[in-house]
């Protein structure tokens, strides 16, 4: 029986500037950073509160999982911020937004966020 996710995905159009993003505004972790053989990136971050869920940021890259034509689709959906991901919980929404005010995190990057 499947009892929990333990990865989540997050198309971005750039996995450092999206690194940057979620650990410099957000205060994400990184968990996983390694580069395989041919250039593929396994990049995971976290948040230090949920220790069991790792956000995977991905490439839309022609690869074993995509052809040519389904990343270039994919990532221009991801361009134009049409591809959602999730919801991001706090315990008090007005102090998160000054703080990320501060800390100039209004917009994301194409990272698939808003």
């Amino acid at each position: 029986m499947i009892t929990r996710y333990s990865h989540i995905s997050i198309y971005v159009t750039d996995q450092e500037e999206a690194r940057r993003f979620y650990t410099e505004k957000l205060g994400f972790e990184v968990r996983t950073d390694v580069t395989m053989d041919g250039g593929f990136r396994w990049l995971t971050l976290g948040l230090s509160g949920q220790p069991d869920l790792e956000v995977a940021l991905m490439e839309p890259k022609p690869g074993p999982n995509l052809d040519e034509e389904s990343a270039r689709t994919l990532r221009a959906m991801v361009e134009r911020g049409v591809f959602g991901v999730g919801v991001l919980e706090t315990d008090d929404c007005r102090a998160t937004y000054e703080e990320l005010r501060r800390r100039s995190a209004r917009t994301a990057p194409a990272t698939g966020s808003a």
